[in-house]
């Protein structure tokens, strides 16, 4: 009768034991790759273990911010300089040539 049951465990036990190794092993490697990548890390009910308001994360969220706004304000220019040499670029020879003209004033 005992020899059954220590028959059953023993066909048991590598199963339960791979399993507890298996998901130990995936919550290592998630914990690793969440450090890794720069995510808090999270407790029992979802809250963040170390959150990240420290004053040199918002000075580089700031920082981060005002390069932001002058990239956009950059592009913004290069935008409308594309938009000039597209009109160049597409505008007939006859009517840009009568441009320059106009801009060059009256021939004396």
């Amino acid at each position: 009768m005992y020899e059954d049951k220590i028959a059953l465990l023993g066909a048991v036990f590598p199963i339960i034991a791979i399993a507890v190794t298996v998901g130990v092993g995936g919550w290592v490697i998630t914990t690793w790759m969440r450090v890794k990548h720069g995510y808090p890390l999270d407790g029992a009910w979802g809250q963040a273990v170390y959150p990240k308001t420290s004053d040199e994360s918002m000075e580089r969220i700031k920082l981060l911010s005002q390069e932001n706004a002058q990239l956009r304000a950059e592009l913004g220019s290069i935008k409308d300089r594309l938009a000039v040499v597209e009109r160049i670029v597409t505008d007939g020879s006859h009517s840009l040539t009568r441009e320059i003209e106009q801009l060059r004033g009256p021939a004396n």
